[in-house]
């Protein structure tokens, strides 16, 4: 019963507005002994009791109580940060515990629920068994099945549905997948040019020029990963994965995602390397593998979401419309420890164990590795 905060709540109050404990208990009609257990947490009071108690107070039962159902964006921040970075400094089973406890204390704070189910599936190798990252994934899932048919944040609501899609792929459930999805994917009518219009309208042509960045920001990023999807698609046909794959880099260098976005940079020149060697294009991936170690040594952390002289409205959206902000789920840490080690434990790239290339690549990305954090 710790989280049952009446005893300080009614202290405090009782002290700011200077009434003694016998006013108090005169008002309740009770004793003065009653009134001083209440506040020391020895006993509560009937729960009868309790309306009267929140209204001589002016104060809410929830405030009474000191529950806070819901926690604000910036606590969501914090709290995301501090748990990631446990995930490294802190036995898993003791940080699943925590997140756990977290869950059900803010069980209706479903922005809260949705950033500890992508903690889940940022950080579920750890749990090391294949049977724990298994129950994590599902645990997860229920996170966002939650968030789906609870909350009342459409955007929210259809992040968690792809969410729960994401773990079913996890999981190797394809086809609950399809039967999630198949009936989801809609003619799209993005709503930002109509809003921007709105906000010319009325005179606020910086908010509507803010607006029509975003919306680009996230199609580019959107577009991306539809392309590099597609790739996947093209082991048969040549043709078609050789224009997807101009079209990925074009995209990557008109939006000069090098500077704007490299971490999703990185995951497309990896991609492009698997892909390359789906095609028996060893000399093709390894050029996709020199790119990205490159970049994944070079200049570009702290790892972070932000604006160029382009988008020069756009840090100022994420910190306002990302419940993280402009940090990236994973940590910083993780996704460092994990550019060299992804290589050499990516299966389709053994065949490249012996090549020169190759192995100065894998050093380079492990001096990085062991680079100061």
């Amino acid at each position: 019963m710790k989280e049952i905060n009446i005893g300080r709540i009614l202290l405090e109050n009782r002290r700011r507005q200077n009434i003694t404990q016998d006013e108090l208990a005169t008002h309740m009609g009770v004793s003065k002994a009653c009134i001083s257990k209440w506040e020391t947490a020895a006993t509560y009071p009937d729960i009868t009791l309790l309306p009267r108690l929140a209204s001589f107070f002016n104060i809410s039962i929830d405030e009474l109580m000191g529950y806070e159902p819901q926690m604000t964006v910036t606590e969501i921040r914090k709290l995301y940060q501090q748990i990631s970075h446990d995930f490294f400094t802190k036995p898993f089973d003791q940080v699943m515990a925590y997140c756990r406890t977290i869950s059900k204390k803010y069980f209706s704070c479903f922005p809260l629920l949705f950033q500890v189910g992508t903690l889940y599936l940022n950080h579920c190798t750890f749990a090391k068994t294949p049977k724990k990252i298994i129950d994590v994934l599902e645990e997860a899932r229920e996170l966002f099945v939650r968030v789906k048919e609870e909350s009342d944040n459409a955007s929210l609501k259809e992040q968690a549905l792809n969410m729960e899609a994401f773990c079913l792929l996890k999981l190797g459930r394809g086809e609950e997948v399809t039967e999630l999805l198949s009936d989801f994917i809609p003619l799209k009518m993005p709503s930002e040019p109509l809003l921007a219009e709105a906000y010319q309208m009325i005179g606020q042509n910086q908010k509507a020029k803010q607006i029509l960045q975003a919306g680009i920001y996230q199609s580019v990023l959107e577009l991306l990963n539809l392309l590099l999807s597609y790739t996947k698609l093209c082991v048969q046909d040549e043709p078609s994965f050789k224009e997807t794959s101009h079209r990925i880099l074009s995209i990557a260098d008109s939006f000069q995602l090098e500077s704007l976005h490299p971490s999703i940079l990185l995951t497309t020149y990896f991609s492009l390397a698997q892909e390359y060697m789906n095609h028996e294009q060893e000399e093709k991936a390894l050029v996709m593998l020199e790119k990205y170690s490159k970049l994944a040594v070079s200049d570009i952390y702290p790892l972070s979401l932000h604006g160029d002289t382009y988008f020069t409205l756009l840090d100022d959206w994420l910190k306002e419309n990302l419940t993280l902000g402009n940090q990236l789920p994973r940590q910083e840490s993780l996704v460092r420890k994990e550019i060299a080690s992804v290589l050499t434990d990516t299966q389709i790239f053994a065949s490249l164990a012996d090549n020169v290339k190759f192995q100065e690549i894998v050093r380079r990305l492990e001096r990085e590795k062991g680079a100061p954090l």
